[in-house]
């Protein structure tokens, strides 16, 4: 059974002073003598209080808190993100409130409820595509957004990401030069940049004469799906020279899957992924890859959230930072 609370008048109550002046003394230590202050910050460590902090939010025009929403926590995409929208909110003070929702589109419009129910001073979206209501909500709300990963889509407000149509074309024409013919894009959780990518796979194919094809899974990328996808081509599509993978876990899922049935990679099978992971970067061979500036796009994301926050206009309103292709040596 859940332990109730300590509130402001337990600690009201063992000092001997009143509700009013406990809460005073929290949001302002200047405002009561010394001995009381002392009294009251000891009594709080003691019975463990830990502050309501939706009421003060709610009471105030601004919250100090921006709110993110990611559609993974297991993605390394989404923690190198984290880790730049961090870098920049926490010297400033700003609180982050953070919401997965799973890549459903229903469930981003309930986590976005939630943080606006706390009044945050504007929200990160991971996503270019949401639902009529989310639309409707930050529009009510009245607070500035950033969605970040996709420049192509016009956003609500503002976009920081980079092109993943190009970038996948960038990468799909490298590895047509270095000698692939039968390339086969493999796709897992469908969603919009998913996509956008197998536009830039199709167009590189198109434009070289070659017959593109795409395997789809809807369940979230790993090595698992990876590995299952390459053994799918290798006995539906033997003839397939190349895989492009929507992500380095499944790049690396298929590697593996080639190691363990004797494929060597790349004299038989060419491989490349997206987003340039740790873990591609690092094996041996090192995996080919789009390598993707996650950090910088948190961090430049959150720059121009608080700056919007703060009242300045907004300067661009799609923020293209690039990427970079890493041939590696599985191609």
């Amino acid at each position: 059974m859940k332990k109730k609370r300590p509130t402001l008048q337990d600690i009201a109550d063992r000092v001997g002073a009143t509700k009013m002046t406990v809460s005073r003394c929290l949001r302002d230590p200047s405002t009561v003598s010394e001995g009381l202050r002392k009294r009251i910050f000891a009594v709080a460590e003691q019975v463990g209080y830990i502050p309501n902090r939706a009421p003060d939010l709610l009471s105030r025009a601004t919250s100090h808190s921006i709110g993110l929403l990611v559609p993974s926590l297991t993605n390394q995409v989404f923690a190198d993100v984290l880790v730049g929208i961090e870098k920049v909110t926490e010297p400033l003070g700003y609180h982050l409130m953070l919401s997965h929702y799973g890549y459903s589109a229903e469930l981003e419009e309930r986590s976005l409820a939630s943080l606006l129910s706390y009044n945050v001073d504007g929200v990160i979206l991971s996503d270019s595509h949401h639902t009529a209501r989310t639309c409707r909500m930050l529009e009510t709300a009245g607070i500035p957004t950033v969605e970040i990963m996709d420049v192509l889509t016009p956003p609500l407000h503002q976009a920081v990401g980079y092109d993943n149509v190009q970038a996948a074309y960038d990468m799909v024409s490298e590895m047509i030069r270095q000698g692939r013919r039968r390339i086969v894009y493999l796709a897992v959780r469908l969603d919009p940049r998913t996509l956008q990518r197998e536009q830039g796979y199709r167009k590189a194919m198109e434009e070289h004469g070659l017959p593109p094809l795409t395997l789809q899974r809807s369940q979230r990328s790993s090595y698992t799906v990876g590995a299952a996808l390459l053994g799918e081509i290798l006995q539906e599509h033997p003839e397939t020279d190349g895989i492009f993978c929507t992500n380095d876990d499944v790049a690396v899922g298929a590697y593996f899957e080639c190691l363990r049935r004797g494929i060597r990679v790349p004299e038989q099978m060419g491989i490349a992924g997206f987003h340039g992971h740790d873990m591609g970067q690092v094996m041996t061979p090192r995996l080919a890859s789009v390598v993707t500036p996650r950090q910088a796009i948190g961090e430049r994301a959150a720059r121009e959230l608080l700056a919007r926050i703060q009242g300045q206009a907004t300067q661009d309103r799609a923020i293209d930072l690039g990427y970079r292709i890493e041939p590696g040596m599985t191609l």
